[in-house]
């Protein structure tokens, strides 16, 4: 049986963007639509031409090679000619091979927020596919609050659709604006609107995330006929977000309730891609990207129990749904104090660390671990200093530098203009070779004033630390009150592209910053000889 082609189309830089927090500059947007082309999906939405000068100046030339570009932007207005309304003519004039019109399909949203009779706003709809069209620019029409809007009144709804796909669009999007629509009731409204005329071939889902069922909506509107997707990368967009692609297509691509009927854009090779597609948009964003996350997540293929551990390492598909190398992923079975033999055997072997199963060091390690966790320390999210730990215990670490004492003072004083200010000194002695240094650096706070002091010179090493980053750092106080044991995490980066977790813990904050500030130093320098690493650069 022939399958099906599924389209698949992003509005990242069109509704992604109303994220709060989110602006993406011309420089972005091109960013991201290479990415977007690169990876194969079929539309790019980039934006609002006329709208803003970001987008404006965004479609003054065409942004993709292989997917389609799409301008977004509203029907003409009620009472003016198609000739006389300046938004349509700003679409119709950019760069884009296609335009998406956002029309009003809920009668009461067309008397209250348009203003207008319901036959006007049919015209408009109307009127803008046509003149799309006759453009040369393939249309689609987003029916805003469909779903709501079919609830209070199906027939209206219904004629809003069937008047955009008889004028000529090739889309039909049904929008769940408001994000509250149930899977049940997406499914049995296409079916309504595909008995009543519109082919699912030329019909479209558009679902908002509001009760955490946007991906779920968009796949009941693929059942029910449905054959494009709109969403956004990670799931960005206001409020609670849009539908998430990068879990729709690996659900598509990968199970067989949609792989044995449907097809996609996107190559069994492009899927491999997709982690690296997810945390290319997050670092662009500047945040972290969320473990969790199905499919991409760090943690979407990780274990932490021993009886799973050791049930992966028979046989992986006892607790995974998909091979996660089929996603550009890993597995990992996570050290901590609920792991076993199994666990630790793992990782090691992942980070290129040999040693046998009965090598009593073993045993020693697994002990550390679990006596350190009950201190505080977490090693399942401090993948680097675990494996310093390891390496130290089994092997030996070289020791590349000594911290022989620091100093941390924060002083709160007005400056000559009367303005209150708080300053951060930190005093680091460091012996190199066995010649003793001494760096002195303000910061803003201790923290930043110990880490800048800290990598100000460390003599011969001082060129490899270069590009070394320090991107999150993370604070949890254990148990309770000033007195209390304080853990701290830190991210870093290379300009590798590579990310390590290091971990410190302490009654003092400073002293708990400053031991993962070391780690991640140390294990920097231990990748430069490639002597550690391997996981962080997956």
């Amino acid at each position: 049986m022939k399958k099906q082609r599924l389209f698949l189309f992003d509005t990242t830089l069109r509704d992604g963007q109303q994220t709060p927090g989110i602006d993406f500059s011309v420089e972005d947007k091109i960013a991201i639509a290479k990415l977007l082309d690169d990876f194969g999906l079929d539309y790019v939405e980039g934006g609002y031409p006329g709208a803003n000068p970001t987008d404006t100046a965004f479609f003054q030339k065409k942004r993709t090679e292989r997917a389609k570009f799409v301008a977004f932007g509203m029907t003409k207005r009620a009472g003016v000619s198609a000739s006389n309304d300046p938004g349509l003519a700003a679409l119709v004039q950019s760069k884009s091979d296609a335009i998406c019109f956002v029309a009003k399909s809920w009668d009461y949203h067309v008397r209250v927020a348009l203003g207008c009779t319901n036959e006007e706003n049919l015209e408009s709809i109307k009127t803008s596919v046509e003149t799309a069209v006759a453009a040369g620019k393939e249309a689609m029409v987003d029916c805003e609050h469909f779903f709501d809007g079919f609830k209070a009144n199906p027939d209206y709804a219904l004629a809003c659709a069937k008047t955009a796909h008889d004028a000529g669009a090739r889309w039909v999007v049904l929008c769940d604006t408001n994000g509250g629509t149930q899977p049940s009731e997406v499914r049995a409204i296409v079916e309504k609107v595909i008995a009543g005329g519109i082919p699912g071939d030329h019909l479209g889902i558009h679902a908002h995330d509001d009760t955490g069922q946007a991906v779920a909506n968009s796949l009941a509107a693929v059942e029910a006929g449905v054959r494009k997707i709109q969403g956004t990368l990670n799931g960005i967009g206001e409020r609670c977000g849009n539908a998430n692609l990068i879990t729709i297509i690996p659900t598509l691509a990968l199970k067989p309730a949609f792989a044995n009927r449907f097809e996609t854009g996107i190559s069994a090779e492009d899927l491999t891609g997709i982690s690296r597609l997810s945390r290319a948009f997050d670092e662009l964003l500047n945040r972290a990207p969320e473990a969790q996350a199905p499919y991409v997540g760090s943690s979407a293929f990780a274990t932490k129990a021993g009886i799973h551990a050791s049930a992966l390492a028979k046989e992986p598909a006892t607790y995974e749904h998909v091979p996660p190398e089929a996603v550009g992923n890993r597995r990992r079975v996570m050290v901590s104090d609920q792991g076993g033999k199994a666990n630790f055997l793992a990782e090691l072997k992942r980070r290129g660390i040999e040693v046998p199963k009965d090598d009593h060091r073993l045993d020693a390690l697994i002990a550390v671990v679990k006596e350190r966790e009950a201190e505080g320390y977490a090693y399942e999210g401090a993948d680097a200093s675990f494996e310093l730990l390891a390496r130290k215990m089994l092997h030996g670490l070289p020791e590349f530098f000594n911290v022989t004492s620091f100093r941390c003072m924060v002083e709160r004083r007005f400056d000559a203009n009367g303005n209150l200010k708080t300053v951060s000194e930190a005093i680091v002695k460091v012996e190199v070779d066995g010649e003793e240094k001494m760096s002195v650096a303000e910061g803003h706070g201790p923290v930043n004033a110990l880490d800048i002091a800290l990598r100000k010179d460390l003599g011969k090493y001082q060129s490899e630390i270069v590009d070394l980053e320090l991107a999150d750092f993370k604070v949890r106080i254990l148990n309770g009150g000033t007195e209390a044991i304080t853990r701290v995490l830190v991210e870093s980066h290379d300009s590798t592209g590579a990310r390590w977790w290091t971990v410190g813990v302490s009654e003092n904050i400073i002293d708990a910053s400053f031991q993962a500030l070391m780690d991640s130093i140390v294990y920097k320098l231990m990748k430069n000889r490639e002597m550690a690493g391997l996981v962080a650069a997956e």
